[in-house]
C-alpha cells in the first residue's frame, strides 16, 4: 500500500511551552522539564548553554547553574496543546493528534482547498500562530513517520522521494533506543543502511517492533493518518412560551422532546445508558438531575423519566417521612436533554427473541419509578467482586448504576474461600465455641495448625451439636504492617450432623459464625 501524503504540525520543545502557557514559566530563559531526574526537554537557551536531552538533573544545572526545573506534567502539556489543535481544525479538517505538541493530517485535501502543499504549510504556521501565539513547523511527506521527521527542518519531501530522504538520516530517528543502540553495535548507522536488510531477516532477527521499524525506515509507513472527528451535539433544547407549572402539560411536552432526541441518536447510531434532565424555571432557578439505565433508552424509556422528573419537581415529590422537598417557585421555561455513557447501538445486547421484553422493560420501569419517588439509594443490587471473605466479596450499588465491582476478581485473592460461595452471610457474625471428642475447647496454633480434631459446636445457648466434618483453615494475615488495623484470622468449613453447613472464623481464640451454606 502506498503510504498517505500526509503534513505534520510540530512545535518545538513543547513541554517547555506548555510549562510558559500554564505555569507562566517564560520559555524565552533556560527552562528544564525533567521526568524522573532527567531532561526530557529544555528550552532554546538552555540548549545553548549545554543542557540536553537524557542529562541528569545535577548535570544540567552544572552546565547552566541559572537554568529552571520544571516537572514532566503530560496532563498540563495536553491541556495547553488543545487550543492549538483546535486552531488547525479551523483551517482544515480531520485533524490526527499524535502527541502533545504533534499533530498530523492528509495534505491531499487542504493542498487542492488551499492552492498547494507550500500554501497549505504556510497558512498553518500563520494561523497558529495569530490564533494562539505559538511557533511551528510543518514537514510534508509521505507517511506521518516522515512527515515527522521532515517537520524537524520545515521540509517538503516530494511525493515518491521519502525513501531518498529517510536513507542519509542516523538509525537514532527510529525513536527506539534499545533497538538503534543494538543496530550501531552491528555497524549499522543510517536508517537506509537498515533499509537494505532483507525483511525476513529482520523479522528473525529483531521481532515484529524491529520489523515494523525496518518498515518505517525504507519509506513504506502504510498507517494512514486517523482523523479526529469533532462530537457531534447531541443535546436537544426546548423553551416555552407559557411556563410549565401542571405536571400533565410537562409531560405532553417532555414526549415530544423525548421523541427528538431518541431520533438525534439513532441517525448517529449510538444510544445513550445516562439521560441528563436539566431545567431552568422563569424565575432563572436551574434544576438538573441525572438518570441511569442498564440497557437501552428507547423514546418510550426517555419520556418515561423525563415525566417523573417532571412529577417530582413540579409536584415537589415525596420523602420516606412524608416531608415533600420543595418545588420550584415558578413554571418550567426551557427543557434540555444531555445524553451520557454513549455507547453504539450494536454493542446492546438484545434479548432471546429480539428485543428485550415487556417484563423486563415494566421491571425496570418500575423499579426506576420508586427511585423517582424514594430517592437513587432505595433501590438496589448486589454485584460480585474481589475480596476474601463472602462479605467483602458482595457490593450493593443502587439501581440503574454501572454494575463495576470495587475490587478486581483477577488475579485471585490470596487466602480466599474456594468455591461454592455460601447462601448466606450474617450481617453480624454469631459467637461460637469448638471442642474436641473430650471436650476440650479447640484452638489454632501459631502454625495455623488445629490443636485437636473439633467434635461438636455450640452456637450462642444453643444444644451442642456434632460435627461430622471439616475443611480448613484458609488463613488470612491482612495488614500487618500497621498494628491498630492488623487482621489475623482462619477459616474452616464444617458440616453438622443434622446436614447443617456453616463457615466459621477463629480470631484471638474466639470462634463465631460467618456464614451458612445451602
Amino acid at each position: 500500500m502506498t503510504p498517505v501524503r500526509t503534513l505534520l504540525l510540530w512545535c518545538p520543545d513543547w513541554p517547555v511551552v506548555a510549562a510558559e502557557i500554564v505555569d507562566g514559566i517564560p520559555a524565552t530563559g533556560p527552562v528544564a522539564v525533567l521526568r524522573a531526574n532527567r531532561v526530557v526537554a529544555c528550552s532554546e537557551r538552555a540548549r545553548a548553554e549545554g543542557v540536553r536531552r537524557g542529562l541528569r538533573k545535577r548535570e544540567a544545572q552544572g552546565r547552566c547553574p541559572q537554568v529552571t526545573v520544571v516537572e514532566y506534567d503530560p496532563d498540563r502539556d495536553a491541556r495547553a496543546f488543545e487550543p492549538v489543535v483546535a486552531a488547525v481544525e479551523e483551517v482544515v479538517a480531520g485533524v490526527e493528534v499524535l502527541r502533545p505538541g504533534a499533530c498530523a493530517v492528509a495534505v491531499r485535501g487542504p493542498a487542492r482547498y488551499l492552492g498547494g502543499e507550500e500554501a497549505a504549510a504556510e497558512r498553518l504556521v500563520e494561523h497558529v500562530a495569530q490564533s494562539c501565539v505559538v511557533e511551528s513547523q510543518v514537514g510534508i511527506a509521505d507517511g506521518v513517520f516522515a512527515a515527522g521527521l521532515a517537520a524537524r527542518t520545515g521540509r517538503i519531501v516530494p511525493p515518491g522521494a521519502t525513501p531518498e530522504f529517510l536513507a542519509g538520516l542516523p538509525v537514532a530517528a527510529l525513536g527506539r533506543p534499545a533497538l538503534v543502540d543494538l543496530l550501531r553495535r552491528l555497524g549499522i548507522r543510517t536508517l537506509g543502511e537498515f533499509a537494505a536488510l532483507p525483511a525476513g531477516d529482520v523479522l528473525a532477527r529483531f521481532g515484529f517492533d524491529g520489523a515494523l521499524a525496518h518498515r518505517l525506515a525504507a519509506g513504506r509507513d502504510h498507517r494512514p493518518p486517523a482523523p479526529r472527528q469533532p462530537p457531534a451535539d447531541l443535546t436537544v433544547t426546548a423553551g416555552y412560551d407559557e411556563p410549565l407549572d401542571r405536571v400533565d402539560a410537562a409531560a405532553f411536552a417532555a414526549r415530544a422532546l423525548a421523541e427528538q432526541f431518541h431520533d438525534r441518536l439513532t441517525a448517529h447510531g449510538l444510544a445513550c445508558t445516562r439521560l441528563g434532565i436539566e431545567a431552568v424555571t422563569a424565575h432563572g432557578e436551574e434544576l438538573h438531575r441525572v438518570w441511569r439505565h442498564d440497557g437501552l433508552l428507547t423514546a418510550g424509556a426517555v419520556a418515561d423519566r423525563v415525566r417523573w422528573q417532571l412529577d417530582g419537581w413540579l409536584s415537589g415529590g415525596h420523602h420516606r417521612r412524608g416531608a415533600r422537598p420543595p418545588r420550584p417557585s415558578a413554571g418550567i421555561v426551557r427543557l434540555r436533554l444531555v445524553p451520557d455513557g454513549l455507547l453504539a447501538q450494536v454493542g446492546l445486547q438484545p434479548g432471546l427473541w429480539g428485543e428485550s421484553g415487556a417484563e423486563r422493560e415494566r421491571a425496570h420501569r418500575a423499579l426506576s419509578r420508586v427511585q423517582g419517588i424514594l430517592g437513587p439509594d432505595a433501590v438496589v443490587t448486589a454485584v460480585l467482586g474481589g475480596g476474601r471473605s463472602p462479605a467483602e466479596q458482595v457490593r450493593l450499588v443502587p439501581w440503574g448504576d454501572e454494575r463495576l465491582p470495587a475490587r478486581s476478581d483477577v488475579p485471585p485473592w490470596p487466602g480466599r474461600l474456594p468455591p461454592p460461595a455460601p447462601a448466606l452471610v450474617l450481617p453480624s457474625p454469631l459467637a461460637a465455641t469448638v471442642r474436641d471428642a473430650a471436650g476440650q475447647p479447640v484452638g489454632v496454633s501459631a502454625r495455623l495448625q488445629l490443636t485437636a480434631a473439633p467434635a461438636d459446636l455450640t452456637v450462642g445457648t444453643a444444644a451442642p451439636a456434632e460435627i461430622v466434618g471439616w475443611a480448613g483453615p484458609w488463613p488470612v494475615d491482612e495488614r500487618w504492617w500497621a498494628p491498630a488495623e492488623a487482621s489475623r484470622r482462619a477459616r474452616f468449613q464444617v458440616c453438622l450432623a443434622d446436614g447443617t453447613a456453616l463457615l466459621l472464623a477463629v480470631a484471638a481464640g474466639q470462634w463465631r459464625v460467618e456464614a451458612i451454606y445451602d
